[in-house]
């Protein structure tokens, strides 16, 4: 393709409404553009990359029997209602009527659809086991959709759904599936990890996370230093610290006046932040649920919706709802006493000694509390993990980095199945469920992840593999007839060996070509200048900073030696 005839427009300033590189360096390369918040169009060189990414995805997934198939993303409600999730997605799905007062829904996700479509074609356990997978569009009406692709409204995604017989297959089409991303992640150069995850409103027994680390990823990820273990922070069970035993001391009721912040209280009582215990009051589908965690921890939101059945709507409780549930102003919440439908109390909370919490009463506090003697609550897991803590696989040292999500896999089980009666005779001739799992690739998320381990000051590094292009011939003065004759030669050889060549044919200065090649990612650059008169041009990787001079006829020979460093065929 020659940039004369290309819709190509590039940005020299960064736009103010994108945040990261990923978002600022998509559009001024002139990949995307914005619709609408959260809602994006793709431009020639974006849908190349996103292409790429796509028929890696379906080569692996090829390569495990898996068979692509495509769903609508137009969705009846009854599907939804079947499975009991039509209210459970919330505000997040964009719901719709048709002309007949029918309610629809744009599709978030398609588990529904896929187990409609087995409860209807698959009859027999000689049918088993299945996989089914589509790369299609997705809709979310996302609270604040930001950071470009990583958080949008409408995405590209790619989502399997297995089906076997019983839990041994569902095991063996997991571990299938997570070879598969592996490959994928791998073939995309990106350093990828899969940790342990929470299923949320999907349900199931297990799930991973490929997690891509990144600075500017909206999730926490728990990694130990010792062993392989890593989890998202949703996740990863804290394991408490050990405590020294102490005796009981007197109950007493202490006047904090004006003090509610544990910074204020840690000055009050003259001592440390790991002697308090504080209450948090939630709302969760109408109930008011009390969570303790020590003074220095942080609730995990995600662990409490687990221990009490999941929730639709579950937010941090208002000050009316607080001053309800305890008798007092925000600040001053504690166990004894308080009027919440349930108390849960975190593990280490449990096994401290002595320690300070809020009395129910403003303006006061209790000391010398202690579980068991004083107040009884639902014991579990209830906070997130911190730097340091045990790592519960083989107890070294645990750390925390940012990551974004690149795919995610879960064992569904039943769950489907059986709210939707998709069954199939098994060898006995009994009717049993579906065991299914599903597994998901977001592919816009993918292309933005790749961008964030892959740029420089200059733009983006696209590795070879998923780049829109892989060379580009530019001609240093499009006036120059001979300069023109080589670079087009040059352009039609590479094209007949199936190189995806571009030539940037403009009449623009070399230095704006040099920099919209450099923005735009193309892994190399072959510059037909002044030496063409010795028979020579000027090769150069976009990873490298210097140039090469090489002659004329050397130039097919180097495309083709980065192609087999690089593990790609022409």
């Amino acid at each position: 393709m020659k940039l004369s005839n290309m819709l190509i427009s590039t940005l020299r300033e960064v736009p103010a409404e994108a945040e990261i590189p990923s978002h600022q360096l998509m559009l001024r390369a002139g990949m995307m553009r914005k619709m609408a918040s959260g809602v994006y169009n793709f431009m020639p060189t974006g849908i190349r990359v996103l292409k790429k990414i796509e028929n890696i995805v379906r080569e692996e997934m090829d390569k495990t029997g898996a068979q692509e198939f495509l769903a609508s993303a137009l969705l009846p409600a009854e599907l939804w209602m079947e499975s009991g999730r039509w209210d459970v997605m919330g505000e997040e799905m964009f719901r719709l009527k048709d002309r007949n007062d029918r309610d629809f829904c744009l599709g978030p996700t398609h588990e529904e659809v896929f187990t409609d479509i087995a409860r209807n074609e698959i009859k027999s356990y000689k049918q088993l086991p299945l996989n089914l997978y589509q790369i299609q569009t997705k809709y979310r009406d996302e609270r604040r959709p930001r950071f470009g692709v990583m958080r949008s409204r409408e995405f590209i995604m790619k989502d399997a759904y297995s089906f076997d017989k019983d839990q041994s297959g569902l095991d063996t089409s997991y571990m299938k599936m997570y070879e598969a991303y592996t490959n994928i992640f791998k073939r995309c150069s990106l350093d990828c990890s899969a940790v342990e995850a929470d299923s949320g409103a999907m349900g199931g027994s297990g799930s991973a996370e490929f997690m891509v680390k990144s600075e500017v990823g909206e999730d926490e990820v728990v990694f130990c230093s010792c062993c392989n273990y890593a989890a998202n922070m949703e996740k990863a069970p804290a394991i408490p610290q050990e405590q020294i035993k102490e005796e009981y001391l007197t109950l007493n009721k202490i006047e904090t006046p004006e003090i509610r912040s544990i910074e204020e209280l840690v000055r009050f009582f003259n001592t440390t932040e790991d002697k308090f215990a504080k209450t948090l009051i939630y709302k969760a589908d109408g109930k008011t649920i009390a969570v303790m965690v020590r003074g220095d921890r942080a609730v995990n939101e995600t662990k409490v919706v687990n221990a009490i059945g999941g929730a639709i709507d579950f937010n941090m409780a208002d000050a009316e709802t607080v001053k309800v549930v305890t008798s007092a102003e925000v600040g001053f919440a504690g166990p004894i006493g308080i009027n919440a439908d349930m108390l849960l109390v975190d593990e280490e909370v449990s096994k401290m000694y002595n320690f300070v919490v809020g009395s129910n009463e403003t303006g006061f506090h209790y000391e010398n509390v202690n579980y068991g003697r004083d107040f009884k609550g639902k014991v579990g897991d209830f906070r997130n993990v911190i730097e340091g803590d045990k790592c519960p696989k083989c107890g070294g040292s645990l750390t925390i980095a940012r990551g974004v999500e690149v795919g995610h896999i879960f064992k569904l089980g039943t769950k489907y199945s059986q709210s939707m009666g998709a069954t199939f005779i098994d060898e006995n001739g009994e009717d049993k469920p579906l065991v299914m799992g599903c597994y998901g690739i977001g592919i816009n998320r993918t292309m933005a992840a790749i961008i964030e381990q892959h740029h420089d000051d200059n733009g983006i590094t696209w590795p070879l593999a998923i780049a829109p292009y892989h060379v580009i011939v530019v001609p240093v003065v499009t006036k120059d007839e001979e300069q023109m004759r080589i670079a087009e030669n040059l352009y039609l050889e590479l094209k007949k060996l199936g190189v995806e060549v571009l030539m940037d044919d403009r009449n623009e200065r070399v230095g704006v070509k040099f920099k919209d090649s450099d923005l735009i990612g193309i892994p190399m650059r072959i510059t037909v200048g002044k030496k063409i008169s010795e028979g020579k041009v000027e090769f150069k990787l976009r990873t490298n900073s210097e140039n090469e001079v090489i002659s004329i006829e050397e130039v097919i020979d180097k495309v083709k030696e980065e192609f087999i460093k690089n593990n790609l065929k022409l």
